[in-house]
């Protein structure tokens, strides 16, 4: 049944009571959220396939289960699907692309890439006010089969990969020169060893020495921005990663880049919400890859987690909007794509939404007084507090479904759309 606009705007009366008796305004907080932009990633709508025109295995420590039908299969049909989430999602937002998701028309090897064979996505995205992301793939081709790219001890190899970083930078730039906004690109590279290494040191001084190559020439910042991503491990890496947290805090500190934390990279008893406020003492910028990770890097849809909670929270409460940019990497081939893409950017609003109307203020300056005890008990009363109400009144106001309601809308695309598409289709 379809929500009643009449009762939403009472019961958003009414929440909005509750919540303005703890010093919360919230309208402020709405306002806040509606220029929050999270960057939905590419690769869910299409299995992290990508557009290179031949099948290759996924591999490199990455993985895809499931076989809900369908899957995008081409660059229209991948936007179509972005199209119809961002539709039920409140708010503008940003798309982050992979390097193998470009309009290539033909062969093009990863070091040839260039911004012409992602023109129709800057095209795209200005035409419907889509700001792009970008990320280079160290992943998926035959000169990452052995498990090595930027820290591959072949040097050939290595440059090859440089190449690709350096292409990624310049194909970024002209995002963000288009876009009239900076363009993120992101560098995670997956290289490691399944059993214990005997020189750690050797790949790890190799893959600086690439990096530092790939950043050497100083691109605009109001063009695009650097960031470098750590992982604990991988399958296929499950003893030593090259890139680790350690490594890429000391290199992001040392170059001045962004560092990138993903939820599901770390040991599964650490959290990315504690991080935070860690290492923006140290680097400039923070890009968040917000995730799920079950029991290792899994990637799960994004759900109302406490962990998912607490990251958001973090961000309000160091007043960090300003310097953390909010991504999401997940992909799930079990359930319909585009409703996974509504599920996990929805509940990362939500969560946002919830860290905005705690009344923070008051609870930091019972902190200051060392009255933890009002501090511990306004935290508790603040998990009960309508903002399911406040949700749906944002959802309303923003010309998206309210509550269940998207799903149907999934429905009938899944008929309309998606379960016409035939598997035989190449991407192309």
């Amino acid at each position: 049944m379809m929500s009643k606009p009449g009762n939403i705007e009472a019961a958003f009366a009414l929440a909005r009571e509750r919540f303005e008796s703890l010093g919360v305004d919230v309208e402020r907080a709405l306002e806040t959220l509606r220029k929050v932009q999270i960057s939905v990633h590419c690769w869910q709508g299409d299995d992290v396939g990508g557009f290179e025109g031949e099948a290759r295995a996924l591999g490199d420590g990455l993985a895809v289960t499931g076989n809900y039908p369908g899957r995008a299969r081409t660059v229209d049909e991948l936007r179509s699907d972005l199209e119809m989430a961002y539709s039920l999602i409140p708010g503008r937002h940003r798309l982050n692309l992979h390097a193998m998701y470009g309009e290539f028309g033909g062969p093009v090897d990863r070091n040839e890439i260039d911004v012409e064979h992602f023109q129709g996505w800057i095209d795209w995205g200005r035409q419907r006010g889509v700001s792009l992301d970008f990320n280079p793939t160290f992943f998926s081709h035959p000169k990452a089969a052995d498990g090595f790219t930027l820290s591959h001890a072949d040097r050939g190899i290595r440059q090859f990969w440089v190449e690709h970083g350096i292409a990624c930078r310049r194909i970024a730039a002209a995002m963000g020169a288009a876009q009239g906004n900076p363009c993120i690109d992101n560098f995670w590279v997956p290289d490691g060893y399944k059993d214990t290494p005997a020189d750690r040191r050797s790949p790890r001084l190799r893959l600086a020495e690439s990096l530092d190559e790939i950043f050497r020439d100083a691109l605009p910042p109001d063009q695009t921005l650097d960031a470098v991503e750590c992982k604990l491990f991988g399958i296929g890496s499950e003893s030593y990663v090259v890139g680790s947290h350690e490594f890429y805090m000391g290199y992001a500190v040392s170059r001045n880049k962004v560092l990138c934390l993903d939820a599901g990279h770390f040991h599964p008893t650490e959290v990315i919400s504690d991080k935070i406020s860690a290492v923006l003492m140290y680097v400039p910028e923070l890009l968040l890859h917000v995730s799920r990770g079950v029991r290792w890097d899994s990637d799960h849809v994004v759900t109302f987690t406490d962990e998912l909670q607490a990251i958001m929270q973090e961000i309000v409460r160091g007043d960090y909007l300003g310097r953390v940019h909010i991504g999401l990497d997940f992909f799930d081939a079990s359930i319909n794509r585009v409703a996974a893409w509504a599920i996990g950017t929805r509940n990362a609003l939500k969560a946002l939404l919830a860290a905005l109307l705690e009344p923070t203020e008051r609870l930091q300056q019972l902190e200051r007084d060392g009255d933890f005890t009002a501090r511990l008990a306004l935290m508790e009363e603040q998990k009960t507090m309508p903002l399911g109400a406040v949700w749906d009144y944002y959802c309303l106001s923003s010309g998206v479904p309210v509550g269940a309601d998207w799903l149907q809308r999934v429905r009938e695309y899944e008929q309309a759309v998606q379960l016409n598409r035939s598997s035989a289709v190449q991407n192309v």
